[in-house]
């Protein structure tokens, strides 16, 4: 199974869900990309290291890099991404899943972190709900 999960910065969003896949299905290949990327978010890493992920090595990538690829899934996991993502015509299948931006969160760092918490938390679970089609 080959899976792209593209967001607008490639900086949160896709960025735990390529985490959760990888830590779920270690023999699948999961790619992330993002409309205009911006860099890993370091509550991201925060986050996916309370749940025992280190995303800390992962890279923020463009979709220039995938669009030519062929995937089985390309799941966008928020609103703009979906918007504006060119049309992956080696996709065998579309998905998208509406996630808010995280990193959108005002407030202290507490009330940022459990933001991150919350977003992590419900794409885990829409992550379990996906793979369960595959058992």
């Amino acid at each position: 199974m080959k899976i792209l999960i593209i967001c607008t910065g490639n900086s949160a969003r896709s960025q735990i869900a390529e985490g959760f896949f990888k830590h779920y299905k270690k023999d699948w290949e999961i790619y992330s990309s993002g409309i205009s990327p911006k860099g890993l978010n370091p509550l991201a890493i925060d986050v996916m290291l309370e749940k025992g992920i280190d995303i800390s090595n992962h890279t923020s990538d463009g979709i220039d890099k995938y669009i030519n690829n062929e995937f089985d899934y390309v799941i966008t996991v928020c609103d703009r991404a979906k918007e504006t993502c060119p049309v992956f015509l080696n996709a065998k299948n579309s998905l998208h899943w509406s996630f808010i931006d995280p990193a959108d969160a005002v407030g202290n760092h507490e009330e940022k972190i459990k933001n991150f918490r919350n977003i992590r938390n419900q794409i885990e679970k829409k992550i379990i709900q996906f793979l369960k089609e595959f058992k």
